[in-house]
């Protein structure tokens, strides 16, 4: 038995996004019947971005098991002589039977184009959302910046969502124009909500508009509530250009804003698999969620033992649980991380 992972290309205009759907036919479930077919086996591709109806993609990440002989760099070659046109494996590779590719830290890159032009072009009409009203650029700029960093994005996400934690970081946002009224917003981060990218987009859009000054932006993010936030903007126009894999573990994670400043000292975890949350500051009402997101981050990056320095006026407690665990005291005046039932 081993591994294959592939990077994915599709055009995602005919297809019910990525997932298995029982009303329409997926991307998913092409890659998985093509797949049998051409090993002889049973085959069931995981993938790294579930993305949703109509949406393309340049490089979604997908694994799957195969008794197959054929050299894993070799299979892409192979696969795509039976995929329809729309679809193609870009790269084939074989990794360790453990490798994930939802279970590994990572940087995800989105884009969303708007064809922004008196009259639409019937042959961008399927990549990009058409926008016939002027949008200024430089505003949209302007408000993007208030998104950068470590937030809690609960406005730019769908109700109904099944996210523990809608705190995410966008490492980098940048919004052109280009000399084809093609508008391309850009987004680099740590994850994304469901439909946020799309909900950024509408926002922006409103925001070039004219309809919000820039600085409402942030007013939005910190109301946390979809209601404030753009319409969704149609699906079509939004492309999942890439993931890159973390190579090396950071040996410290940060996160800043003016509700919480922290680092995660990982620089002992391979020698002594210990990491140490040092929490700078923290408001009150944020300390459990933060607690529990970066105890659990250092859990998955494979510590073994967690201890956490804080403020006292952050209020750590051994009665409260924070997220799977509870604190309990250790020496020096840190607290030390445990699983609720071994405490």
């Amino acid at each position: 038995m081993k591994r294959i992972k592939m990077t994915v290309a599709y055009d995602g205009t005919g297809y019910c996004g990525w997932q298995l759907q029982p009303n329409g036919v997926t991307i998913e479930e092409i890659l998985n019947g093509t797949l049998s077919e051409l090993l002889k086996e049973p085959v069931c591709v995981i993938g790294a971005s579930r993305t949703d109806s109509g949406v393309h993609a340049l490089g979604n990440v997908a694994v799957f098991d195969t008794e197959s002989r054929i050299p894993g760099e070799k299979l892409c070659y192979a696969v795509n002589q039976k995929l329809p046109e729309d679809i193609r494996v870009l790269e084939s590779e074989e990794v360790p039977l453990d490798w994930h590719p939802r279970k590994q830290n990572s940087v995800k890159t989105y884009e969303y184009k708007i064809l922004n032009c008196r009259i639409s072009v019937p042959t961008r009409r399927l990549y990009a959302y058409f926008c016939y009203y002027s949008l200024d650029v430089e505003k949209m700029r302007q408000g993007a910046a208030y998104l950068l960093g470590e937030h809690d994005f609960s406005s730019f996400c769908s109700s109904g969502h099944q996210a523990e934690e809608t705190v995410r970081t966008l490492y980098d946002i940048s919004v052109d124009r280009g000399t084809d009224d093609i508008i391309t917003i850009r987004l680099k981060g740590s994850g994304f909500l469901y439909n946020m990218v799309r909900i950024i987009a509408g926002t922006l859009m409103k925001v070039g508009m004219g309809v919000w000054p820039p600085e409402h932006v942030k007013e939005i993010l910190e109301a946390r509530d979809r209601k404030e936030a753009g319409e969704t903007a149609p699906a079509r126009g939004l492309t999942m250009v890439g993931i890159e894999y973390e190579k090396e573990l950071a040996l410290t994670v940060t996160g800043e804003n003016e509700h919480w400043s922290y680092i995660l000292d990982q620089a002992e975890l391979e020698t002594s698999k210990t990491s140490v949350l040092k929490i700078l500051f923290c408001e009150p009402q944020e300390v459990i969620r933060l607690v529990r997101r970066m105890v659990h981050q250092a859990y998955w990056n494979g510590a073994e033992t967690v201890f956490i320095e804080a403020p006292e006026a952050c209020g750590l407690n051994g009665a409260e649980t924070y997220g799977f665990y509870r604190l309990v005291q250790a020496e020096n005046g840190r607290w030390r991380a445990v699983e609720k039932r071994l405490v």
